[in-house]
């Protein structure tokens, strides 16, 4: 056979490979990533997520891929787009958006790794077995917003101080989230003095009643519990505590740049930042029972300033001096 005819066979014979030589390269691994809520309220954790991949050797479209998946707080939802990642056989699932997401990931695998952020105590809402061993298939980062609430009741004393009677909004849906909230923001206000009236909201019409009982009573100030809901509803109730002039507490720092007053939590960008490191160190080989819980403890305090001046607040300069960011 000359020459030619022998690379003119072998480049027809080439044409036919494809699809099985693509069997046999290495792909890239594929990442799950599973939120309660949608894109659109998420673009600073996201940055987080990937900047995290990345510090472990991965970035997206280049030697990773990640399959997104939004429930648009559409809690019924999570399930289904749960199983679905799990049909998917993906590397790793990464559940997003509190303990009930991480819940209903728990429920879909128990083989798959899962790496899991929460406002809540992963312990004692059943996803691992202790913070130091996690055993099973998931572990992750907690955040613990819930346990600041006094500190968070403080600081908003300190910005609001002739304030007497505070309203609290917690999701009674997150009853877990709602009883370490309420018992620790009623312990700090029987020692500030303060009187508390709590108001509960699950849906919008439930935001729009409770701001209508705010509205006919006039408390002086409004601490926001820390829960997903209030955080896919931001803007409706930065609206509505806009149009009645309150003082109000949130507990990420999302509500202040979206024109909230004051935030004191976690960073939660850099909390997915620590999943995203987490994420790949799974990637490499590492067992979810084999890392521990991480304690997220970048904590920040977020001012709006020009909020406060809308309110007629005048913020101390101890404030101003402990505050991570005051945004003009």
């Amino acid at each position: 056979m000359r020459r030619r005819e022998f690379i003119t066979l072998l480049g027809g014979a080439a044409a036919a490979w494809p699809l099985g030589a693509q069997a046999q390269q290495p792909s890239m691994p594929v990442v799950g990533f599973l939120n309660s809520q949608s894109p659109e309220t998420f673009p600073g954790p996201l940055r987080g997520f990937r900047q995290g991949l990345k510090e472990a050797g991965f970035i997206e479209s280049e030697n990773l891929a990640i399959e997104y998946r939004w429930a648009n707080n559409d809690q019924e939802r999570l399930s289904a787009l749960a199983d679905d990642l799990v049909r998917r056989r993906v590397a790793v699932i990464v559940s997003t958006g509190g303990a009930s997401v991480a819940r209903v990931v728990k429920a879909a695998t128990t083989t798959i790794p899962v790496v899991f952020t929460t406002g809540d105590d992963p312990v004692r809402v059943g996803l691992v077995a202790s913070l130091a061993r996690p055993e099973g298939n998931l572990t992750g980062i907690s955040f613990l917003v819930s346990v600041l609430s006094a500190k968070r009741l403080e600081l908003l004393r300190e910005l609001v101080p002739g304030a007497v009677r505070m309203a609290v909004l917690v999701n009674p849906a997150e009853a877990a989230n709602t009883e370490i909230t309420l018992r620790d923001v009623e312990a700090a206000a029987r020692s500030y003095g303060l009187q508390i009236q709590v108001l509960k909201a699950d849906t919008s019409d439930d935001l729009n009643g409770a701001f209508d009982t705010i509205g006919r009573d006039r408390p002086d100030a409004l601490f926001v519990a820390a829960a997903p809901f209030f955080v896919a509803r931001r803007a409706h109730l930065l609206q509505l505590a806009a149009f009645h002039r309150l003082p109000v507490s949130y507990p990420l720092r999302d509500f202040v740049e979206a024109g909230g007053l004051m935030s004191y939590g976690a960073s939660l960008a850099d909390a997915y930042r620590q999943a995203g490191i987490y994420a790949g160190r799974v990637l490499r080989g590492a067992r979810p029972a084999e890392l521990p819980v991480v304690q997220a403890t970048k904590l920040e305090l977020v001012i709006n300033a020009q909020t406060a001046r809308m309110l007629s607040l005048t913020v101390p300069a101890t404030l101003l001096a402990g505050a991570d960011e005051v945004i003009e």
